[in-house]
């Protein structure tokens, strides 16, 4: 059975052919009602592709990415997240099957896009009355965005196959079953960053700069232009332009683009993060609260989203544990802790006696929106982290961190009650823009004064207030800066796991101790913190990049097994 559920990567693209027989008959019907049914059809089917979208809250065994990387620590420890922190996982067993996942993706999306081009129209198209030819008019704008869309899901796709796997086969058909798939091979990395960053190009020029409120979730201009930013900020960075880490692998084009400008690289990453803060029309700005960004579709902050209908799934894997239905689930690190700097915009230090008397106060305020910590008011009372405490250690599933999520849940839902929540998954925001804006000119422009604006921008918003960072710095201290605004701005929002590696940062922060802290509750009422390590993490170089599932070299032996797997 296991074996069975490995070989699925490229051989998944042929699980949705019967379907394609329906779509097919469905799609070439000759009367009326067939036609509205297979336009109707249609676009439930470009829909469902949204649906293929990442949404990282319960992401593997029920665990966010983050408990995969230095920002938590899963409570279940048999859960298959912990295999990514004892390097137990391999290319016959990968925790994150986005092999599979992505490719059955691309070709639910290639499949759209030839179906698309053989729906029968002519029942509006020949009618003579003004209101057919209205509908007709209005179905041919819509496909037309439809196959926009899908072509930036599909960019989207195999993006994420890129920044785990480098190189991967480019496929812009609807492969059947009869195809073989023996001669298969991997495309360069060049090549799927060049793909990418051409559909991003072709489909921005389409697509809307603003959805509508009936839209909202729906690919924009700005989406389309986001992605492009995220995509040659990676292509810039030391992972895919440094492979020494792969000793001597030999096939250094599958992981690494060819030898070449790295200012321009830079260039073009910064220029491709200011197109989408150009856009006319699309209002992107950070907004003025953090918290409520992660329970709503419809932000000014917000360019692409994946809207989730209600629910308290996420509430009840993550609620601390002494409450009622919790199950503690991904909790967050000291690691990530010490990194949220002081309200004055100095680091936070255990050898200062004043911080580790109260480690929590006068800190950055993205701290307590994105983290429970100890005596902080939850719910409906203050959570009780200390040992002996309802939420603390010794308590079976308790936090074995000293910490609590506090990010994305919605924290007054009444679980007893079954109360749901919306959840939004955000995929791009414009403070993500902003930031690879600034570390892609302090690559190519250091001191230009756009990079400390930008921060500026991000920090500065009314509900947080954090001074912007200091005037003067060098190069390399500004780099550091913009990694650690990255980290705390984007905890938990699945972007450490990948920017740690395209910094080649791996062994650093993840091959390192997770710590947590141990809290005892003084007499007098007072707290004492000390820090402590959770687990010993592993982190190996060929970790930088996933495995290529071995049920699919089985199946296609020209494809390249990535470096020291």
């Amino acid at each position: 059975m296991k074996h069975n559920t490995l070989i699925f990567g490229v051989m998944a693209l042929f699980l949705l052919s019967a379907c394609e027989k329906l779509d097919r008959e469905v799609i070439t019907g000759t009367t009326e009602k067939q036609v509205t049914e297979s336009y109707q059809y249609a676009g439930y089917r470009q829909a469902s592709l949204y649906t293929d979208l990442p949404e990282g809250f319960l992401q593997v065994d029920r665990a966010m990415m983050a408990s995969a990387n230095d920002e938590a620590e899963f409570t279940n420890e048999n859960a298959n997240v912990q295999k990514f922190n004892n390097g137990s996982w391999n290319a016959y067993d990968n925790p994150d099957n986005a092999w599979g996942k992505y490719y059955k993706a691309i070709r639910k999306a290639n499949q759209f896009l030839v179906s698309i081009d053989s729906l029968n129209l002519d029942t509006y198209r020949l009618s003579s009355l003004p209101s057919d030819q209205i509908i007709y008019q209005q179905r041919i704008v819509e496909i037309t965005r439809w196959k926009l869309e899908a072509r930036f899901l599909r960019a989207y796709f195999y993006f994420e196959l890129v920044k785990r796997y480098g190189g991967v086969p480019i496929f812009t058909s609807a492969m059947g079953v009869e195809e073989d798939f023996s001669n298969v091979q991997r495309n360069t990395l060049e090549e799927c960053i060049n793909f990418i960053v051409k559909e991003c190009d072709s489909t921005a020029v389409g697509l809307p700069a603003k959805s509508a409120d009936a839209d909202l979730g729906r690919a924009t201009k700005g989406a389309a232009l986001g992605l492009k930013s995220r995509v040659l900020l990676y292509a810039a960075s030391d992972l895919f332009n440094d492979p020494t880490w792969a000793g001597g692998y030999d096939k250094p084009e599958l992981i690494s683009l060819p030898a070449g400008n790295r200012t321009q690289r830079w260039k073009d990453a910064a220029n491709a993060a200011k197109a989408v803060l150009d856009i006319a029309g699309a209002g992107y700005w950070v907004h003025w609260e953090y918290a409520p960004l992660f329970n709503t579709f419809n932000s000014p902050e917000i360019i692409l989203t994946r809207r989730n209908g209600p629910s308290n799934d996420f509430e009840k894997a993550n609620f601390p544990i002494g409450y009622d239905l919790g199950q503690s689930g991904n909790t967050p690190s000291q690691n990530l802790v010490d990194a949220y700097e002081m309200n004055d915009g100095t680091p936070f230090d255990w050898n200062n006696p004043v911080h580790a008397a109260n480690p929590y106060a006068n800190r950055d305020p993205r701290l307590g929106l994105s983290i429970t910590t100890n005596n902080a008011w939850f719910n409906s009372r203050s959570v009780e982290l200390w040992a002996g405490g309802r939420d603390g250690k010794g308590i079976p599933q308790a936090s074995k961190t000293g910490y609590y999520l506090k990010k994305y849940l919605s924290e007054y839902t009444d679980l007893l009650q079954n109360r749901t929540s919306v959840h939004s998954w955000l995929l791009i925001r414009t403070a993500e823009i902003f930031l690879n804006y600034a570390e892609a000119l302090n690559e190519c422009e250091p001191g230009n004064p756009d990079i400390r604006n930008y921060i500026g921008y991000v920090r500065g918003r009314t509900t947080i207030g954090m001074p912007n960072i200091p005037a003067g710095l060098s190069q390399p201290a500004m780099r550091e800066r913009i990694r650690n605004e990255r980290r705390v701005e984007f905890a938990f929002e699945d972007h450490r796991t990948w920017d740690v590696r395209r910094w080649l940062q791996g062994p650093q922060y993840f091959g390192t101790p997770l710590r947590g802290v141990d809290i005892t509750r003084n007499p007098n009422g007072s707290f004492t913190y000390v820090p402590t390590i959770v687990e010993q993490r592993v982190f190996e170089p060929k970790m930088y990049l996933y495995p290529i599932p071995q049920g699919d070299l089985f199946i296609s032996p020209k494809i390249a097994q990535n470096p020291l797997w």
